[in-house]
């Protein structure tokens, strides 16, 4: 099976069987998705969807979480992974969003991962949902559902694997593929336990032929 070939059947497989995808975590605006998306490194979404109510109730604009307390914000977010240092990050975010960029969330790479707790996976997903840009954010779940499918050949980072896929992928796909990973990875090809006797992608699949 050639590359192109494997490619072809995973995305059509995914088109006919979810053809309708989105994010998982509730927001609202640009500034409480780059929030949320911060809350959910190494935490699940479900976790972060229970937390950003109360938290999106109490600063609900850039310059109100930029006036908080870090001991506010850490009360808010403790239940989900590393609220500490979270907590700093999402202060000082905030801050650079009201002197830096006139309280919006900017539309840019360098801009992005300029601000405090911004990386190139949620950089990636603020360009992909509220901007439209052909990106593609490769977080766990992409990662190591690229590799076993064999989307990805001896990917050593995610950037790796994201100059892969982005060489593969046509661009008005991108948006659609990212989730579709995401979630084969998070309910499917789990990272312990893959549960492929449930799995419609067998036939592509590089690990599984193995």
């Amino acid at each position: 099976m050639t590359q192109k070939e494997r490619y072809s059947g995973i995305f059509e497989w995914f088109e006919k069987n979810n053809p309708v995808v989105h994010t998982e975590l509730n927001y609202r605006n640009p500034f409480e998705l780059l929030v949320a998306v911060m809350l959910s490194a190494q935490c699940t979404d479900k976790r972060v969807n229970k937390t950003t109510p109360e938290f999106f109730k109490k600063f609900s604009s850039p310059e109100r979480l930029a006036a908080a307390d870090v001991e506010d914000v850490f009360e808010l977010i403790k239940s989900v992974s590393y609220p500490n240092s979270k907590s700093d990050h999402l202060i000082k975010m905030a801050q650079q969003l009201v002197k830096e960029h006139n309280s919006e969330v900017p539309s840019t790479m360098e801009e992005l991962v300029g601000l405090s707790g911004v990386g190139r996976k949620t950089a990636n997903v603020i360009l992909s949902i509220i901007f439209g840009e052909p990106t593609l954010a490769v977080d766990t779940h992409v990662f190591r559902v690229s590799a076993r499918l064999g989307l990805t050949r001896n990917a050593k980072t995610p950037y790796d694997a994201e100059m892969q896929l982005l060489k593969n992928i046509t661009p008005e796909k991108l948006y659609n593929a990212h989730h579709w990973l995401i979630l084969h990875g998070r309910y499917i090809c789990t990272a312990r336990n893959p549960h492929c006797d449930k799995c419609g992608l067998t036939k592509w699949c590089k690990t599984y032929k193995a």
